[in-house]
């Protein structure tokens, strides 16, 4: 089996360096009442933070916030909107915990909010699109994730179509990585995302799952979203996303396999005593 981790690197957030060792684990939470998976569960601010404790506990390497949804067919909501949901959460979970805490938001109003709230890492699912972000991310010291979405979430599961998914996913994010360097954006602070689910068939997804050692042989440390995603349930014909933890278990070890640095990922619990197993019989990674 090959190496769980990416020996001697870090990525750079913030005021934390991030071993890469081995995968980490990101926890996801959404503040949103409409996410495809536990929209609304997490809604209430008082559940959100109580979540986001939860996370922590099970062993969460970074809590990943988000106050609008992103899931297929999704609306757009004001960026003072998104900022009310996620700055309270962020804030007194940077209050109680000494864990990095990524926005996951395509607004640069929000993002700068949510980094005077106490977050470490911008997880911009648009791929640094707006130059607003750019410069944003050029001012901070934040780790970045630059992720691949083919258009917008309303239409990006309109029939998407590609010559190459995995050529045109990975030149993409090389080429939004390279201008964020330009930019002046550090290299050990930028992650890369295919961005499975986003404007993909499932085809699509497993195409660029196989092909992760392509997009790990670019040198940044990739991200991998594969939690719960419609394409589960397509495969297993599992209706439910909730129901979809042990397909979701299958796609993070076949990606920490192939050398995915961090797993962003709902169900933290079930995960890591999944790594931990693995991790006692490779013997290596304890």
């Amino acid at each position: 089996m090959s190496d769980l981790g990416a020996a001697g690197r870090t990525w750079r957030c913030g005021r934390y360096a991030l071993a890469l060792n081995r995968p980490l684990m990101m926890g996801i939470l959404n503040v949103t009442p409409d996410s495809f998976s536990d929209g609304g569960s997490y809604f209430d601010p008082v559940a959100a933070l109580e979540h986001g404790r939860e996370l922590a506990a099970d062993g969460a390497d970074i809590i990943d916030v988000g106050g609008e949804s992103t899931r297929p067919g999704s609306d757009q909501i004001s960026p003072g909107e998104e900022s009310s949901r996620v700055c309270p959460v962020l804030k007194a979970l940077a209050r109680d915990f000494d864990v990095p805490l990524s926005i996951d938001s395509r607004h640069p109003e929000v993002v700068s909010r949510c980094m005077d709230a106490g977050a470490s890492i911008i997880n911009d699912v648009s791929g640094f699109r707006d130059p607003a972000m750019v410069a944003l991310a050029v001012s901070c010291d934040a780790g970045v994730v630059v992720m691949h979405m083919l258009g917008e979430p309303k239409t990006m599961q309109a029939q998407p179509v590609y010559e190459d998914v995995l050529s045109e996913v990975r030149d993409y994010l090389v080429k939004q990585a390279v201008m964020l360097e330009e930019a002046g954006v550090e290299r050990d602070r930028i992650a890369i995302d295919p961005g499975i689910g986003f404007g993909k068939t499932t085809e699509h997804n497993i195409e660029l799952l196989r092909g992760l050692p392509e997009l790990v042989a670019t040198g940044y440390p990739v991200v991998v979203g594969a939690s719960r995603k419609r394409f589960i349930g397509e495969l297993t014909e599992e209706p439910d996303p909730a129901h979809r933890v042990p397909g979701s278990l299958a796609a993070a070890a076949w990606s920490a396999l192939h050398g995915a640095s961090v797993l962003r990922v709902h169900d933290i619990k079930e995960t890591a005593q999944a790594f931990g197993v693995w991790a006692a019989i490779e013997g290596d990674w304890l």
